[in-house]
Formats: structure tokens, sequence, C-alpha cells
């Protein structure tokens, strides 16, 4: 499982293209079923269609920002 790092501030998502909903972090990859979603109480990652190009790219944007953990 992947989740954003304990000692990052959720907000630096904004920069890679998230959106706040609710208590979510949200990244549309322009399709209803290709996104990924931040759970911002546990920073558990959910990937929804990884055979996506732009989802794959995104999570690799994020793992080489640094901003994520395997646990």
């Amino acid at each position: 499982m992947l989740k954003i790092k304990d000692n990052i501030d959720l907000k630096e998502l904004e920069k890679f293209g998230f959106t706040k909903i609710r208590s979510n972090y949200l990244y549309d990859a322009n399709c209803i079923h290709n996104y990924i979603e931040i759970i911002e109480y546990s920073r558990k990652i959910n990937i929804v269609d990884l055979s996506n190009k732009k989802i794959e790219d995104k999570i690799f944007d994020l793992i080489q920002a640094g901003l994520v953990e395997k646990v």
C-alpha cells in the first residue's frame, strides 16, 4: 500500500494538480474511472485504473518528489 508521508503537508498535493474535496484530495485524469484519491485522515492513496498513463505519471511524480512511502 502507498501513502503520503506523515511529515508532508497535504496542501503540497495542490502543486501536483490535486483538488481538496471534503476531507480527501483528488486528482482526476479527465475520465470518470481514472483518478487518484488520497484519504486525508489515513493519507492512504487509492488509485483507480492505473492503466491510464496520466495516473501512472502522477504517481511517479509524487514518488520522485519524496512525498510517498510504501507501508
